[in-house]
């Protein structure tokens, strides 16, 4: 099955080598050099995946994914050839799903996308789930519509945060280490080595906490990993 993808690169010579060697592997690459033309193509299909270089001629990368996250949750890999850690922490923060320091091998760069896909694909595997909504007091989890809600109201997060947020909850009040977290979501094990995970847990601690800085919900166990806790408002 051909998967399609929206590579914005102003590095013509890099987007050839990504495109030729994405569509070897099965993808239908549009390609973008810039900024505009990327969000131009995207808002006509706001579902497909998205290589996003963080260096454009017009435009910041981060202005980029935070425009997309505004309405879509489609999967970005972001490219940056900056060495600042604080961007691609930034980039994380915004939505971006997983990001890829240059230079890179075509090879990791299939494997991270192809784990980003596998992350937030449509349907969720809920073989070993009882029930399609999961009811933490005011929070509940809608598996098949992967969608999180508080009190009714909709909550924003990308797919790899969702599918996060339902490993810990399938798992509430166990502790669960960053490689079983990340084998839970089939995600990369360069996600558990560089701490990547722990800025998506930030965010979804924005996202459904009501004082992300003293989280009740999501629990950091120093040493060990985290915890979904159960709280006395839990329905039974």
């Amino acid at each position: 099955m051909v998967k399609s993808l929206l590579l914005i690169e102003d590095d013509q010579r890099l987007a050839h080598m990504i495109s030729e060697y994405l569509t070897d592997a099965g993808f239908d690459v549009t390609h973008a050099s810039n900024g505009k033309d990327g969000l131009a193509h995207h808002n006509t299909a706001p579902d497909k995946a998205i290589i996003l270089d963080l260096m454009l001629p017009d435009m910041d990368g981060l202005d980029i994914c935070r425009k997309i996250r505004q309405h879509s949750n489609a999967p970005i890999l972001m490219l940056t050839a900056r060495g600042d850690a604080m961007d691609r922490v930034i980039g994380l923060e915004l939505g971006a799903d997983d990001y890829l320091p240059k230079p890179f091998e075509p090879r990791e760069l299939l494997a991270r996308l192809n784990a980003i896909l596998r992350r937030t694909a449509s349907e969720v595997n809920t073989k070993s789930a009882k029930v399609e909504i999961l009811k933490f007091g005011r929070l509940e989890i809608d598996q098949r519509a992967r969608q999180v809600s508080i009190d009714g109201q909709e909550i924003s997060i990308t797919g790899y945060q969702f599918d996060l947020l339902l490993a810990l909850a399938q798992h509430a009040g166990r502790v669960l280490s960053r490689e079983q977290i990340m084998d839970l979501v089939n995600g990369s094990k360069f996600d558990a080595f560089d701490r990547s995970i722990d800025v998506h847990i930030s965010r979804i601690r924005h996202a459904i906490e009501e004082n992300p800085k003293h989280p009740r919900r999501i629990i950091t166990v120093r040493g060990a990993g985290y915890v979904f806790a159960k709280l006395q408002d839990d329905n039974p």
